[in-house]
């Protein structure tokens, strides 16, 4: 069985030695490198070509966001998992605007570290209940209200250039379900949702899952 290929990027010594530890004992995880920094780990990747890259955010020289940013951009096929102590709100969007997979806090437990981390390369979005609500609330707090171009509109006005089909899709995109997710709920093959998903990106614009479902979650918010 192949092991997930996994770089860890820290600027803490004992924690990157910790995860380290605690992922390879995992059986499922190989750890092919470590970085202390974001741009350490930008240029690691190209080195080690990672399935993940386990990311904290506040690092010196280049954050973990701007990392992100940098490895999506080069490696599109590398996910890269949020794991910090800190739950801001700028930090989640802009981190997963960025192109992250997911973004987890430091208290998880260990198994459950494994299972994000193996639910990130299987091309799954890791949100923990208590981000997913502040994500919400942000969300929430910045919909269009009653005078805005798109408050009473349907779906078509908005999104006109989407097939009905699409639009069922882009509606579960929206919400973070995974394209297996997608293909049980629509019956279809996961090869239709993937094509379909790839249209949906080429009419709104966006190249990747996350930023995808969260201008689509705003969209769907303003029109109801």
């Amino acid at each position: 069985m192949k092991k997930i290929k996994v770089l860890i990027a820290d600027d803490q010594t004992l924690m990157r030695d910790g995860l380290k530890t605690i992922l390879e004992l995992s059986g499922t995880v190989e750890v092919t490198g470590t970085a202390e920094d974001g741009a350490q780990a930008a240029e690691l990747c190209g080195a080690l070509t990672p399935d993940v890259v386990l990311m904290d955010v506040r690092m010196p020289n280049v954050n973990g966001v701007e990392a992100t940013r940098l490895i999506k951009a080069k490696h599109r096929e590398t996910a890269v998992l949020i794991l910090t102590t800190f739950d801001d709100d700028e930090y989640i969007v802009e981190a997963l605007t960025a192109g992250a997979a997911g973004y987890i806090l430091k208290d998880i437990d260990s198994a459950a570290l494994v299972k994000a981390i193996e639910d990130a390369y299987n091309g799954c979005f890791i949100l923990p209940s208590k981000i997913a609500g502040k994500l919400a609330r942000r969300l929430s707090k910045s919909q269009p209200q009653a005078g805005d171009a798109t408050h009473g509109k349907s779906e078509v006005d908005v999104l006109p250039e989407l097939s009905g089909r699409e639009r069922d899709v882009a509606r579960m995109l929206a919400q973070g379900f995974t394209n297996r997710q997608i293909s049980s709920a629509l019956y279809l093959s996961e090869g239709t949702v993937k094509n379909h998903v790839s249209s949906i990106y080429a009419k709104i614009g966006i190249s990747d899952r996350t930023s995808a479902a969260l201008y689509l979650k705003k969209i769907y918010h303003s029109i109801q």
